[in-house]
């Protein structure tokens, strides 16, 4: 691992373990919102299932790796996803993929037998959407009847979005995509790659295109301080082929995410615009921060990892 990626990996893995008290989403830290709470639970289970999958998983993740074995054998959780408004099936189909092994998967079992078939269609969905549902529907053992990742990609993010050029209606700061093109471009990428796991199927023009996208949303990133945006685009490289540390928008990202992160390893909101006053409350800090401080922890491990898509 790299001084600066190691510098990131070991402050965000360090400042996660110490607020684990705030992921759970039955305890009195937790975010305030059901949304929140379940959105943080998921997070941390993501980010515990792709560093399970590393040739040497991080000791600091120990702590985490126990809630969410817990929680996943809590049958409060799944009940919680169920009750968020146009959330509930999508919550409880990641909530099926990204269970542990080896645990009473009971509540599991039940998520899976209770997911709508019409959710799982093709029908009605953006490619993005049903990327999305594919890669977790697949990773859960579900059955769907979402088209293979072959027929939905050239209509995806990656390869339909465009940059925009002379002319082109831009966003105020003169972002090359507006703010949920670029997530739903990064997103994207870790569904067909699987979080850096395997190749995302792109070659050609359609694989340069997606690298610049990437390339050119990354430069904007660094130079108005978008640290969340950055981490998950500097994610994408990877997933797309590249070596993030060795291209100038990949490495500019890193130092910046470097320059943002406080002593006690978090990241301290999306960007520099929203960053939490270090004196809020305990839980409000940690609603501005744990997505931010997550992702980059997640970059960085996989970044680091000895394997490549392939």
């Amino acid at each position: 691992m790299s001084a600066p990626l190691d510098r990131l990996s070991a402050g965000a893995l360090g400042w996660l373990s110490g607020n684990l008290d705030h992921f759970d989403p039955f305890s009195a830290g937790a975010p305030a919102q059901p949304l929140g709470r379940a959105k943080a639970a998921l997070e941390l289970a993501l980010l515990c299932h792709c560093a399970a999958r590393l040739p040497d998983p991080p000791e600091a993740l120990d702590g985490a790796r126990a809630l969410v074995r817990k929680l996943w054998q809590d049958p409060d959780l799944p009940r919680l996803f169920a009750g968020i408004p146009k959330h509930g099936s999508a919550y409880g189909l990641i909530y099926a993929a990204l269970a542990p092994d080896a645990i009473d998967d009971t509540q599991v079992r039940a998520a899976r037998a209770g997911l709508d078939a019409e959710f799982l269609s093709p029908r009605g969905k953006s490619a993005y959407q049903r990327i999305e549902i594919r890669h977790y529907a697949d990773k859960a053992g579900v059955r769907h009847t979402v088209e293979p990742y072959a027929e939905l990609l050239p209509d995806s993010p990656l390869v339909a979005f465009r940059a925009a050029g002379p002319g082109d209606p831009v966003p105020e700061d003169g972002a090359p995509l507006t703010e949920p093109q670029a997530y739903a471009v990064t997103h994207t990428a870790f569904y067909l790659g699987d979080f850096g796991r395997t190749a995302p199927g792109l070659d050609g023009g359609a694989l340069e295109h997606a690298r610049d996208l990437v390339d050119r949303s990354l430069v904007h990133c660094v130079a108005h301080d978008r640290w969340d945006l950055a981490a998950e685009l500097v994610l994408t490289q990877y997933v797309l082929g590249s070596a993030p540390l060795e291209t100038p928008s990949g490495a500019a990202a890193v130092e910046c995410l470097v320059r943002a992160q406080r002593p006690d390893g978090a990241i301290p909101g999306r960007s520099a615009a929203v960053a939490a006053d270090p004196s809020a409350p305990s839980r409000e800090f940690f609603e501005r921060a744990y997505h931010t401080t997550l992702v980059t922890a997640l970059m960085a491990l996989v970044v680091s990892s000895p394997g490549r898509p392939s």
